[in-house]
């Protein structure tokens, strides 16, 4: 009899721990799962949900690699692709906000009239801008429209320091910081600002990825060529890249590397993530900045400096490069690649040969002949410009832009 009570006694603890067991493995994947979707929530909710009416064939953001031969044979290779997938794209993004509209579109003209390799815009605009956009490049021919396709996002930032970044410098022009993990499928990306006009094939200044070492994250130019007149090293009141920085509104990015990297840095002894560096250096440099995120990445790359690739001027030419003599001397010998036209002068009198330029690509509509419709009343109105030093090297401007308008249209 006491055996029997025993038997029961050890059938019901054994039940009870299985029962204990059963319960305990269903809290804990209930609690899992909610992790997971709580994760999927706040990817959702920083990345801004792409434009439902997006140009994108009804995928969200597929994982394309801007240019997979750029991995170093030591580095592991996406281990759920079974296929090495080789991406034709160029991937664009640009970030608009206020009046920068009219702009933006002449830029993304700009990239279109000159590449033969289809291009993926990224537009990151404010929500009233979403519509007029979307209209806008539903406007122009088809023959365009089978050139590229474009994903429209809101502007988006850390909700907990969403007002400190918008306002940095200039609106939302610090969300381009953000790009890497916000655009998470994306590999490869080419940021500009909206005052860039293309003056030959986008798909030129992403080959420049194939020219990054297994160190280098992204490639920017150089703010300066002429210390003399340099502004980093003159006024800054904090660390920056180089003898004379850098300028950030030609970015070339490898946000795979960029996401994936560990930043040395002036704030910890230990190196940062990207996403772990962004607010500590804005909380500590906040007061010594004057450029904004601009200042944030010289700071970043001056203690990295192995990660950045420097291309030459002639990709990011600016007023400074001529406004006191021609001092960009890969121009002198190449002419100008892509025209930043910053400080305003595509839209007022200061520097007349910039604004030619600008209003000759914003006239110009598509299918009409290249040279004639937008070289030959752009060499017209640059022989109006000699009173100015940017005016006398007008010839820069327009020697790389007639072999592309060659190149499309032969």
């Amino acid at each position: 009899m006491k055996q029997k009570c025993k038997m029961r006694c050890y059938l019901h603890a054994f039940l009870l721990c299985m029962l204990f067991t059963f319960f305990s493995l269903l809290y804990v994947f209930s609690q899992l799962a909610s992790t997971l979707e709580d994760r999927d929530e706040w990817d959702l909710r920083e990345q801004g949900v792409a434009d439902k009416s997006s140009h994108d064939k009804g995928h969200f953001l597929r994982k394309r690699p801007g240019s997979t031969g750029l991995r170093h044979h030591g580095e592991e290779l996406d281990r759920e692709r079974s296929v090495k997938v080789v991406d034709e794209w160029s991937h664009l993004a640009v970030v608009a906000c206020g009046p920068r509209q009219e702009e933006t579109l002449t830029m993304l003209k700009s990239a279109l009239l000159f590449s033969k390799k289809p291009l993926h815009f990224y537009i990151f605009a404010e929500d009233e801008l979403h519509d007029s956009f979307r209209s806008a490049m539903d406007s122009w021919p088809q023959m365009v429209h089978m050139k590229f396709k474009f994903t429209i996002f809101p502007i988006t930032f850390p909700k907990e320091n969403a007002k400190e970044w918008k306002k940095l410098f200039k609106p939302c022009a610090s969300q381009r910081l953000f790009l890497p993990l916000i655009l998470k499928n994306v590999d490869s990306l080419l940021y500009v600002d909206t005052d860039i006009l293309f003056l030959q094939p986008v798909e030129d200044i992403w080959a420049l990825l194939s020219h990054f070492n297994s160190s280098h994250l992204a490639a920017m130019a150089p703010e300066h060529e002429e210390p003399r007149i340099g502004w980093y090293n003159r006024f800054a009141r904090h660390p920056f890249y180089g003898r004379t920085g850098v300028n950030s509104g030609v970015m070339l990015m490898n946000m795979t590397r960029l996401r994936e990297n560990f930043f040395k840095n002036d704030m910890t002894a230990v190196p940062l993530r990207w996403e772990e560096m962004l607010m500590p250096l804005l909380q500590k440099y906040k007061l010594n900045i004057t450029w904004g995120d601009q200042d944030l990445l010289n700071i970043i790359f001056h203690h990295n400096p192995e990660s950045l690739y420097v291309f030459p001027c002639q990709w990011n030419y600016r007023p400074d490069h001529c406004i006191y003599g021609s001092n960009c001397q890969q121009a002198e010998q190449e002419g100008v690649f892509i025209l930043h036209g910053n400080r305003g002068v595509f839209h007022d009198d200061k520097q007349p040969v910039f604004r030619a330029v600008y209003e000759a690509i914003q006239k110009y509509q598509f299918g009409e002949n290249m040279e004639k419709s937008l070289l030959q009343p752009l060499e017209t109105s640059l022989q109006t410009t000699t009173h100015t030093y940017c005016g006398r090297s007008s010839h820069l401007f327009t020697k790389r832009l007639k072999q592309s308008i060659m190149s499309v249209q032969h």
